[in-house]
């Protein structure tokens, strides 16, 4: 019988991966057989998301710390999980910020500093784990996690850079996956609605985004825990080899209206 989404002894690296999706998503990465490299900010963190993964998936785990937004140290720690390892088959690129604000109101700073992290941090992992591993390789799958944002607008909280950045992801995507594709690399990104995180309970709680969910989305609901799971599992799998420069909206249906 075939496992078409069997990842035994594959590496995946998933940044931002100190809580929230990025660790629900290296945990379905995980539970395929693959093993992580989960990287953010904050090394504490990392390292009990690491025991908990491999107490529970038994794969093994390289928890390295990284500011996404420093090139050195973003081919260092590539090079180092690729020095460990042998290999990196999967990044996640999931990392992120947002400033809200109505745009009228947002600085240059918080502009700035949406798309160096969302934006070119992206990119510069991309560049480095595709230099490095993937290309010698000639094989491959990046995720990008973009939003529902990079696809549309929203009139209930001003986020303009965060839009731009997540529609620079989009776009960004589609431009890597027609440069890699001939060294059997794809590139996708998963367009994530309104999840529930630690982070977007409280928002997402509110008397005004829940009336907001009944009328934009189509399922009435927010994303639940292990809603992604599927996404990235498919997109990270040998078996979606022909599958590349697709944006996968996982909304509720947010954007099909």
């Amino acid at each position: 019988m075939k496992q078409y989404f069997d990842l035994k002894g594959q590496v995946a690296i998933v940044t931002g991966c100190s809580g929230g999706l990025g660790v629900q998503m290296a945990k379905a990465l995980a539970n395929q057989g693959c093993n992580i490299v989960p990287v953010a900010r904050r090394l504490e963190k990392l390292e009990e998301v690491a025991k908990e993964i491999t107490e529970e998936y038994g794969v093994e785990c390289l928890p390295l710390r990284l500011d996404i937004t420093d090139t050195d140290a973003v081919n260092e720690v590539v090079q180092k999980a690729y020095d460990h390892f042998g290999r990196i088959d999967i990044l996640i690129n999931n990392a992120g910020t947002g400033a809200v604000a109505p745009a009228e109101d947002i600085t240059d700073d918080q502009f700035a500093g949406e798309m160096e992290i969302d934006l070119f941090g992206t990119f510069k992992v991309a560049r480095a784990v595709a230099k490095i591993a993937m290309i010698p390789a000639k094989y491959g799958r990046i995720i990008n996690i973009a939003s529902m944002y990079g696809l549309v607008g929203n009139k209930v909280a001003g986020s303009a850079p965060y839009h731009a950045a997540k529609g620079g992801v989009v776009n960004l995507t589609r431009a890597l996956a027609a440069e890699w594709g001939k060294y059997g690399i794809t590139v996708n990104a998963i367009c994530p609605g309104y999840f529930y995180t630690p982070l977007t309970k409280e928002t997402l709680d509110s008397d005004f985004f829940q009336a907001n969910a009944k009328t934009m989305i189509p399922e009435e609901r927010y994303g639940n825990e292990g809603e992604l799971d599927t996404a990235a599992i498919f997109l990270a799998s040998p078996a979606s080899s022909y599958v590349t420069g697709v944006n996968l909206p996982v909304d509720g249906g947010y954007t099909c209206m």
